[in-house]
């Protein structure tokens, strides 16, 4: 019998025009212990997750996992982004996401494009956010030390040691979050989870064990 089940849906989000794609996965049985929005990069979409087996993963470890298509990606392309590629979203683009798909709080797993909508949401409603996962984000450096250092949140700082820009230059960023973690995945470039999925997902469900065991 199969761990998991995926269904598939979109979710309309003011200003977007158009409605936002998703897959989601669930574990077959019981309540899920976690929720998960996964974002992707520009070359990227909700499919690749599925591909790899990340929405497979998380759903065996018990979370309820959705990934989005990004305005103007994937199967969103219709939809209307709330910002320029590399400026910053507004934090309320997450915010309705999460709260119309009932994804509160929320480990937000966000790579390189997706950076300009995750930041300004961990950054302005770190209280809606269980934990974050950055896997060489961009738009790092809009933000001060200080910003950085009073974000609580647990935090997974993810990159591949081939990727030294954006790997590196983000990392020197995140580094001030009070409470994270780093993992550097070998001979991996900038999207590491394509390059080596069993490592990132040994990583990914290793921190989430982490956080549900510190859970009271």
């Amino acid at each position: 019998m199969s761990a998991m089940k995926v269904t598939e849906g979109s979710v309309q989000v003011e200003g977007c025009k158009e409605p936002l794609f998703y897959r989601q996965s669930e574990p077959t049985q019981g309540e899920a212990r976690l929720s998960v929005l996964l974002l992707h990069g520009i070359r990227f979409s909700s499919e690749n997750w599925l591909n790899i087996g990340t929405l497979e993963a998380l759903a065996k470890a018990g979370c309820r996992a959705v990934a989005i298509d990004l305005p103007g990606l994937g199967r969103s392309e219709a939809a209307e982004a709330p910002a320029g590629v590399g400026q910053l979203a507004p934090a309320g683009f997450l915010r309705e996401v999460c709260e119309r798909l009932g994804l509160s709080p929320v480990v937000v797993i966000s790579p390189s494009l997706s950076g300009m909508y995750s930041l300004p949401f961990l950054l302005q409603h770190p209280a809606l956010v269980r934990a974050y996962v950055p896997v060489a984000p961009i738009c790092t450096e809009h933000f001060t030390a200080e910003q950085y250092r009073s974000v609580k949140v647990p935090s997974l700082i993810v990159y591949g040691d081939q990727d030294t820009q954006l790997g590196e230059r983000s990392l020197n960023n995140l580094r001030n979050l009070a409470n994270h973690s780093v993992v550097v995945m070998k001979g991996a470039g900038h999207p590491c989870y394509l390059d080596d999925p069993d490592t990132w997902h040994k990583a990914l469900t290793g921190f989430l064990n982490t956080l549900c065991s510190s859970h009271t």
